[in-house]
């Protein structure tokens, strides 16, 4: 790192349709304020490998889904794990960053998520649905999600490339936000069908326990992520992802205070990164 202020490159896809979300106006204002404790520059995700070794370490941040830039995030990741370019998150997450086989995985372990499956011969352990959800184990932002009824499920190709899971009557969704293993705020969607109109939400004790548990899962000492959950129509929680690549933040909808909080958050994770 060099001997004045770090430098930052911020890979954001500043034109990405996200829907109910606007991917400009969060990295424009979060790089607006690093910029009091970082040199910084933003680039498209298809530019980072070949920028990257000007910098002291690579944010990734509102970037869109990989599927779009396939070739050019593998390529990204092998340059920067030959030059030793430190980028945060850290590229070694066991949530979305490394694809959904985690969904399988937390299923497996018994953990309070919505059941996953990819094989025909498990499909008799998820538990009865009206629809069931499936989509690509690749998959992000809803690319390739399709509801089935339990009869159509037989004539899928489940060979480990998709991912089925009942469609969950729940209340609303929440969602967390940490910086390292510090929560930040909550959000919810009252609304089921607006998943992306939320309000800020007060978790409970039990909310933040649930939560955490997936943050301390994941292992990752510094980065941004959010836990995604539904609330069950019996008042519990299921996670629903761990988005531990790119979360977008909704910074959008949180109180100034509450956003000058995670950006110094963000800020002492990232010199914390840095130094370690």
């Amino acid at each position: 790192m060099s001997a004045a202020r770090p430098r930052l490159l911020y890979v954001t896809d500043l034109a990405y349709p996200a829907r109910g979300r606007r991917y400009c106006d969060e990295d424009i204002d979060l790089t607006a304020r690093l910029r009091a404790s970082f040199d910084l520059a933003l680039c498209h995700p298809r530019d980072a490998a070949a920028l990257m070794d000007a910098f002291d370490a690579v944010v990734v941040r509102n970037s869109g889904p990989v599927l779009h830039h396939q070739e050019a995030y593998d390529r990204f990741r092998e340059r920067a794990a030959a030059l030793g370019t430190r980028v945060y998150n850290p590229l070694h997450g066991r949530g979305d960053m490394a694809g959904k086989q985690y969904l399988l995985d937390l299923t497996t372990a018994g953990l309070p998520v919505i059941p996953t499956v990819d094989r025909r011969e498990d499909l008799g352990r998820l538990p009865e649905a009206g629809l069931y959800a499936v989509k690509p184990k690749a998959g992000a932002d809803s690319i390739g999600l399709r509801f089935l009824p339990y009869e159509e499920l037989a004539g899928l190709d489940l060979d480990g490339e998709l991912l089925v899971q009942p469609r969950i009557d729940f209340a609303y969704e929440v969602s967390f936000v940490f910086v390292d293993d510090l929560f930040q705020y909550a959000l919810y969607a009252p609304d089921p069908e607006r998943r992306w109109v939320l309000e800020p939400y007060e978790p409970t004790p039990a909310d933040l326990a649930f939560a955490r548990r997936f943050v301390d899962w994941n292992t990752l000492r510094h980065g941004v992520q959010r836990v995604d959950a539904c609330r069950t129509r019996d008042g519990g929680l299921l996670l629903v992802e761990l988005e531990d690549l790119n979360p977008y933040l909704s910074l959008d909808r949180v109180a100034e205070p509450v956003r000058a909080r995670f950006t110094e958050a963000l800020t002492d994770s990232l010199h914390a990164f840095l130094k370690a």
